[in-house]
């Protein structure tokens, strides 16, 4: 069973973030944006990776959900893959935050509730990561990612969503009583190119998660093949 089951998905991603890519450069933008300038295009990027990331982390705590709930080879794979590539495109939205941080605050990086939830949250992923690592036995290395995982991601968007909302402080667009993007939009076109952006990156991502989904199952049935004729000869 595969992540989605025809190539309608692809073709749609390749298309959304070519268009992306092309006309993300060429609209035509809001003049009245302060220090931000020409580099809200990066609206197009940096947003849409972590909405995409936040999908894909939400799959991912789905299967393993399903995981507990049934224990299953390919749910396991599923969860761990779609957890990979979702904190791919977390570190991708994160540098090119970084990125528009540096070109609208002078700094990469700054002390502010949004950014500290990132950190904290992309750390706890991080022992998702050392349980894959480590852990050699594959059925308890399953069931501890898998309740790990239905632990970590619900703080996770506690961290980088809810919590910066409830800060006044914070100086991240659209957390605490700062602004979000949708009073710049003077030109009302900016969501012409932001909505297929989350929709092109999130389903790149999910490509990618597929095919490397499809990789770790064909490597397990190759090493259980292994195994079992190693039973038989011995």
């Amino acid at each position: 069973m595969k992540l989605i089951p025809n190539l309608w998905y692809k073709l749609i991603a390749v298309a959304t973030v070519g268009y992306v890519l092309v006309y993300g450069l060429l609209i035509d933008l809001p003049t009245d944006v302060g220090i931000l300038d020409e580099t809200i295009r990066n609206l197009f990027y940096h947003v849409p990776m972590w909405f995409g990331m936040s999908l894909i982390l939400f799959a991912a705590w789905i299967n393993s959900l399903m995981y507990l709930s049934r224990p299953n080879v390919k749910r396991d794979i599923y969860a761990s893959e779609l957890t990979n590539v979702g904190l791919l495109m977390g570190f991708c939205g994160l540098f090119t935050g970084m990125f528009w941080a540096y070109n609208t605050w002078g700094t990469p990086w700054t002390n502010d509730p949004k950014l500290n939830g990132v950190a904290a949250g992309m750390a706890m992923y991080g022992g998702y990561w050392l349980i894959q690592k480590s852990v050699v036995d594959f059925e308890k290395r399953a069931r501890l990612s898998a309740v790990y995982n239905v632990f970590v991601f619900p703080l996770f968007v506690s961290l980088i969503y809810v919590m910066p909302k409830l800060s006044q402080f914070s100086i991240h667009p659209g957390s605490g009583e700062s602004v979000n993007f949708k009073a710049y939009n003077q030109t009302q076109n900016m969501e012409f190119v932001f909505y297929p952006a989350v929709i092109g990156w999130a389903l790149l991502f999910v490509w990618i998660a597929e095919l490397r989904t499809r990789n770790q199952l064909l490597k397990f049935k190759k090493e259980n093949e292994k195994i079992l004729s190693n039973h038989i000869v011995s």
